[in-house]
């Protein structure tokens, strides 16, 4: 008889609803989260920009929490909108605790990469970190845990978004390739914290559902 999932769980999909829409609700509350704080931000004049990534400013560090939700105009937004929904769908299909850890780890590794290594007196906003860690957390999730389902979806997105590599590296005015370089680490680093724990009896290689390891 299969197990009944408990309601208190934080791997519980939002209301019972099925993992596929609880995974567009959740994309579609960030994206709406991330296109209210543009127009507020437009209509203002964009005084939202200082709280973008000031490298190596010590009292400015705690802004790479703010940097990922702030875009420079609707362009740069439109730009990562797309992405953002279709890389952050698959990472929630596993779960909403899981989706939140995995883009923490994400900003928190991409934003301070920016910090320690990107030009003085430069100022990164917007959410293509995010972007690049999802990125590389849905392709290493596949290598790492090596499940059929996650293996697909690794080779689709690869497929899918394999053009936005060059982007990892210098050459683009005006683009934060250390965003995108420590986003897509930060998305492998989060594929090996919260993989899938391996079953200490029973089957070898089966997976334990829902609970995760630290590496």
């Amino acid at each position: 008889m299969p197990r009944r999932p408990d309601p208190a769980s934080p791997e519980t999909p939002i209301h019972r609803y099925p993992a596929a829409l609880s995974a567009v609700i959740v994309m579609g509350i960030f994206l709406a989260v991330l296109w209210v704080v543009q127009i507020a931000d437009s209509v203002s004049h964009y005084p939202l920009l200082h709280l973008g990534i000031e490298p190596r400013s010590v009292g400015k560090v705690e802004d790479i929490f703010t940097a990922p939700f702030i875009h420079v105009s609707y362009a740069h937004l439109i730009g990562n909108t797309l992405p953002l929904l279709v890389l952050g769908f698959f990472v929630a299909l596993r779960g909403i605790k899981r989706f939140l850890l995995v883009t923490l780890v994400i900003i928190v590794v991409s934003g301070l990469g920016v910090w320690l290594t990107a030009s003085s007196g430069s100022d990164t906003v917007g959410a293509s970190g995010v972007i690049f860690g999802y990125f590389g957390y849905l392709v290493a999730r596949g290598v790492i845990e090596r499940r059929p389902t996650d293996l697909f979806v690794g080779v689709v997105v690869g497929a899918l978004y394999w053009s936005i590599l060059p982007d990892l590296f210098p050459g683009n005015r005006g683009v934060s390739w250390q965003a995108h370089l420590f986003g897509l680490l930060g998305g492998i680093l989060a594929a090996r914290l919260f993989r899938l724990r391996r079953e200490a009896s029973g089957a070898p290689g089966a997976l334990r559902p829902g609970e995760s390891a630290a590496a």
